[in-house]
């Protein structure tokens, strides 16, 4: 990894560059980019990378093996060092296939209610397992934890991606996660400040408005920031919210009243400030490509994530500069806190940490999904589940008797990686006489509403808050399923996988004596743990370490 280079030796332009992080695919060709309208092909991004020099570059998508060639092959790209960030809230498995997938935050919340203790070192464990697994594939920066109070049952964006309800619990559990990673020389990220708990419009989409006072604000939602900061949290990342108590005119992503008076100045932060993606609907349909970074540095922010366009928003906050809007003291502000940054990470290498490991090209396959983590993930899944009725299921079918429906309603199989043809919910149920079914939003309303025969049914629903899309049509057609069932007296059980607030809407409507069990995690070691306690563990012969 090359080093930092003498800020003072680098043109305006190079050092409004290092302000940037710019989106791109994990994947290493360009015909398996997923969202081209945000990830650019491999020419456009070495061109970013090497001539413009922007700072860091925000990876999704592609197995995690994939991503370790990836890092290094963007760092050979870059002549000063790349911050290389993903959002793996829940462990690096949950971007990247192959290493360790968490259950969401909230399940380490639910945990909390019972033994705050065993909460605190499942959190802390998650953040070492978490940083020790992105280090070997190369990335350096963590953006998490969440440090918002979802205190909004209909919070479409943040729901269990929180760790809680409360300020106490959230800020407990989000210190511990950081302590976590302290080991390991990675970026930690607080977001999404000022406080994204209490809302029901998804940002990536629009503009919430907040309406609390300012001493609310001090009350619920500052805390947690304060209590990250105080844990050393490297970065807080800001939402885009309009809070009139805080500033009446521009969100808090552009607003020089909340990040430099507020979080600089009220509330002492000297780390980076990163805004979320300034690609997300709230800020472009307001502000555009150009104005908005530009207003972004004004207000304080030290980098630039995901811009419409990266070359265009660097000659905008220069031309600012030119203008006399931004002074040059401010962009070295924030190039010197990067400088910080850059530093701090490399401390580390791709791999694991170690020099050793730099010629052994495959030596971070010996720090993924490792038995340690594995077998947190498995006692955080089962510590935070929930159960109810009469358990184990005893159904009246005959093991592969084919003579039952196995309901699986999800919003879009295409887009859903949690299920597949060896997924546990569709090949567990097979056993005891369970067919597949699916419904999602591709499902034409003739085949919901088709009047068959009554087949005894389990009924197994993933739904959790996502960004880009409200859960509230498919609760709804989750919700008409159930009735229906229930009325022709034919649901033998019920499995929610994701929102515990589904849980609380349907729970009242299922009999006391229907079997139901419900999970924080949607992925297949959260079916397979659910489905072994439905139908009694003994009877499967599955091993978790399959769906590792």
């Amino acid at each position: 990894m090359n080093s930092l280079p003498d800020i003072q030796s680098l043109s305006l332009a190079q050092q409004v560059a290092q302000m940037v992080v710019v989106r791109a695919s994990g994947y290493l060709f360009d015909h398996q980019i997923q969202y081209p309208a945000w990830e650019p092909p491999a020419a456009r991004l070495q061109h970013w990378i090497q001539d413009w020099g922007v700072g860091g570059v925000i990876l999704l998508g592609a197995s995690a093996g994939e991503l370790a060639l990836r890092s290094q092959q963007l760092q050979e790209y870059a002549q000063i060092p790349l911050l290389i960030a993903a959002d793996i809230e829940e462990g690096v498995g949950q971007r990247f296939a192959g290493a360790t997938w968490f259950a969401p935050p909230m399940a380490i919340g639910a945990i909390a209610r019972q033994d705050l203790q065993k909460a605190q070192n499942y959190a802390k464990q998650k953040g070492a397992i978490t940083a020790q697994e992105a280090l070997a594939i190369g990335i350096n920066w963590i953006l998490a934890p969440v440090v918002d109070v979802n205190n909004n049952p209909q919070n479409p964006v943040i729901n269990v991606r929180a760790y809680g309800e409360t300020p106490e619990i959230v800020s407990q559990l989000a210190c511990q996660f950081i302590r976590g990673t302290q080991d390991y020389p990675v970026l930690t990220t607080a977001k999404h400040f000022p406080g994204h708990g209490d809302t029901a419009i998804d940002s990536h989409l629009d503009l919430p408005i907040l309406s609390h006072s300012r001493s609310r604000m001090a009350q619920v939602e500052f805390p947690p920031f304060q209590a990250a900061m105080a844990a050393g949290v490297d970065a807080v990342m800001t939402a885009h919210l309009l809070i009139p108590s805080l500033d009446d005119h521009y969100p808090a992503t552009l607003s020089q009243k909340v990040l430099t008076q507020v979080l600089r100045q009220e509330l002492g932060f000297e780390g980076l400030i990163v805004t979320d993606a300034l690609i997300m609907g709230a800020i472009t349909n307001r502000y555009g490509a150009t104005e908005a970074p530009v207003k972004a540095v004004e207000a304080g922010a030290d980098i630039l994530l995901m811009p419409v366009n990266p070359e265009t928003a660097i000659q905008a906050v220069c031309d600012a500069v030119a203008a006399g809007r931004i002074s040059r003291d401010r962009i070295l502000a924030s190039v010197e806190r990067i400088w910080q940054a850059k530093a701090k990470i490399s401390q580390g290498t791709q791999v694991s940490g170690s020099r050793s490991d730099q010629a052994q090209p495959l030596s971070f396959l010996g720090h993924l999904a490792q038995p340690t983590a594995i077998d947190t993930v498995t006692n955080i899944l089962r510590d935070s589940q929930q159960v109810g009725g009469s358990l184990p299921l005893r159904s009246k079918l005959l093991p592969n008797s084919r003579q039952g429906r196995n309901l699986i309603i999800v919003d879009d199989i295409l887009t859903c990686d949690v299920l597949g043809r060896n997924a546990p919910a569709v090949t567990l149920p097979q056993q005891f006489g369970y067919q597949l079914q699916w419904v999602d939003c591709h499902t034409p309303p003739m085949l919901r509403d088709h009047n068959e025969r009554p087949i005894p049914t389990l009924l197994q629903l993933f739904i959790r808050g996502n960004p880009f899309r409200s859960t509230a049509s498919l609760t709804a057609v989750a919700a008409d399923w159930l009735q229906r069932l229930l009325t022709d007296q034919v649901l033998e059980a019920l499995v929610i996988y994701g929102s515990p607030y589904t849980l609380e809407q349907f729970l009242p409507d299922l009999p006391a004596q229907t079997p139901y069990v419900y999970s924080y995690g949607q992925m297949p070691e959260a079916q397979a743990i659910a489905l072994e306690v439905l139908f009694d563990q003994i009877e499967c012969d599955y091993s978790l370490t399959e769906f590792i």
